[in-house]
């Protein structure tokens, strides 16, 4: 698995990841196959990037720190062989409520407890 076949060549992602010298999860994205921590305490999630009055120009101009390339980023991922003191990515979704068909995961998880 390469980068040329994670992402669409053009776009502007933004996720999490996990490495072993930070004790929380970092907001991280992705340039010409290099993942960047833009992490800071103003967007310590992505929920908080989510909304922000302009999400995408926040991560267009974040300058971020170099975690890793994509591609080795991307194969420690699977639970199965990651190695914990290498970084490996998360669901981008942290704190806030996923929406699928018109329906909120959130209520429906309190309707069911």
């Amino acid at each position: 698995m390469t980068n040329t076949t994670l992402l669409p060549n053009e776009g502007l992602f933004i996720g999490r990841a996990r490495t072993s010298d930070r004790s929380h999860p970092l907001v991280v994205t992705v340039r010409d196959g290099t993942v960047f921590d833009i992490t800071l305490s103003m967007a310590p999630t992505v929920r908080d990037v989510c909304e922000m009055p302009d999400p995408a120009g926040y991560v267009q101009a974040a300058r971020g720190e170099p975690i890793g390339s994509l591609d080795a980023i991307a194969a420690n991922s699977f639970q199965a062989a990651r190695d914990s003191q290498k970084p490996y990515l998360l669901s981008p979704v942290d704190l806030q409520a996923v929406k699928a068909s018109g329906v909120t995961f959130v209520v429906s998880l309190l309707e069911r407890v």
